[in-house]
């Protein structure tokens, strides 16, 4: 059997391992965009702040790619699919043929439609090239304005500054890391990055870039005005569809997958960002993992079903670490709440109960307990007797 791969990013690479781990046999074949291999894409913000040297930035050696018999064909990019034909056809107009298809060709950086995003010094970081041009262009440009308070800008922020920028971050919503956060612990958060000499401003909607050619201040609506000579757009992600739908596949927001991660195509399967499963779009690592390895024993005819993925999210944000669990904004009224706060010392802890039992938690500035707690979430666990006590630094985590 021959199968195809769309995509080497992180559930193209994850569903060719899996793939060879259960089948030394089967034929695997990936087609890549870029010309490079593999890397996470948290290493390319580590690469930007000049902590790992490029040599660092992927996660296999080209010899792993050999040793596991996956052929990577890296630049050849994939025009469309003839699902009838059960055929791909690459830009350059050569075919290829495949028994079962993955596809997994993720998304690109949302970039909102105001004026002036055209200018010279404008950015977004998605790729290995990008990251190059946004040194490049920092060499004699340093002051910043991130557009975007989410995990990529405040990322991005630290990253720059640790190159010696000046950076100010701008986010539309009354609070940063809407996603994984709640606004008491986006308070603790923001009063740390503001520490760290990074000014962040809250509620303020970006209407235009200005300057000439280039980059020199952008305008909010209300009329206030930053000045900055580069900016970096951090404003979330949308699924590369257009492909699939093309061809004709089942898409929504993204392309539709069953519990086996098959499309409306019996022998075509999807994986992370770009998938939509049960209405939900995921957009994070665990669940590209949970999905490319749950698409290699379809593949495979070896029956498993994909049952969603529970949000979690562990960061280091600013050399704090912040994790973010399950449901972590209920609505009002719907379940019980409990927090701790130490300001000075960045700390804040947070757990959602409902009729007993844990369903989120956010931790921020310890990791005491948070592997205790990410498993009682995900097994469910009944915590009554522990939630008036489960946040107090000599709980015995044990016990759960």
């Amino acid at each position: 059997m021959r199968v195809v791969i769309i995509g080497n990013g992180i559930s193209g690479i994850i569903f060719s391992k899996t793939l060879r781990e259960l089948d030394k046999k089967v034929e695997i074949d990936v087609f890549a965009k870029e010309k490079y291999h593999y890397y996470p894409r948290p290493n390319l913000i580590e690469f930007l702040a000049g902590k790992i040297p490029y040599e660092r930035i992927f996660a296999f050696s080209e010899d792993w790619y050999r040793e596991q018999n996956i052929n990577i064909q890296l630049n050849k990019p994939v025009k469309k699919i003839l699902p009838d034909l059960q055929e791909i056809e690459l830009q350059n107009g050569k075919r290829e043929n495949y028994d079962r298809l993955l596809f997994t060709s993720g998304s690109h950086s949302f970039i909102p439609p105001f004026k002036g995003v055209d200018k010279q010094g404008v950015f977004t970081l998605r790729t290995i090239d990008d990251a190059f041009k946004i040194l490049e262009y920092l060499e004699s440009h340093q002051k910043v304005v991130i557009i975007g308070g989410g995990v990529l800008g405040l990322e991005i922020a630290r990253a720059l500054k640790s190159r010696g920028a000046e950076v100010e971050v701008v986010e539309f919503f009354d609070y940063l890391l809407g996603r994984q956060l709640d606004f008491q612990g986006a308070s603790v958060l923001k009063n740390q990055i503001e520490n760290m000499g990074i000014k962040v401003h809250l509620g303020m909607a970006t209407e235009e870039v200005l300057g000439q050619n280039e980059v020199k201040g952008l305008q909010f609506k209300g009329g206030k005005e930053l000045e900055a000579d580069m900016s970096i757009i951090a404003a979330g992600i949308r699924a590369n569809i257009n492909m699939v739908k093309e061809a004709g596949l089942e898409t929504e927001r993204g392309l539709v997958v069953n519990d086996y991660l098959q499309t409306s195509e019996a022998a075509i399967y999807g994986a992370g960002d770009v998938v939509q499963h049960k209405g939900r779009m995921y957009g994070i690592i665990p669940a590209c993992f949970e999905q490319a390895r749950t698409a290699a024993y379809n593949i495979l005819g070896q029956k498993k079903n994909y049952e969603g993925t529970i949000p979690s999210n562990t960061l280091k944000v600013f050399g704090l670490s912040v994790t973010s669990i399950g449901l972590v904004n209920p609505e009002e009224g719907k379940c019980e709440e409990f927090r701790k706060e130490i300001r000075q010392e960045g700390i804040y802890k947070k757990i959602v109960v409902q009729e007993g039992t844990i369903i989120g938690a956010i931790w921020m500035g310890t990791k005491k307990g948070i592997d205790h707690i990410n498993r009682a979430i995900s097994q469910r666990k009944n915590i009554e007797k522990w939630k008036d006590s489960i946040l107090e630094d000599d709980f015995d985590f044990s016990l759960l």
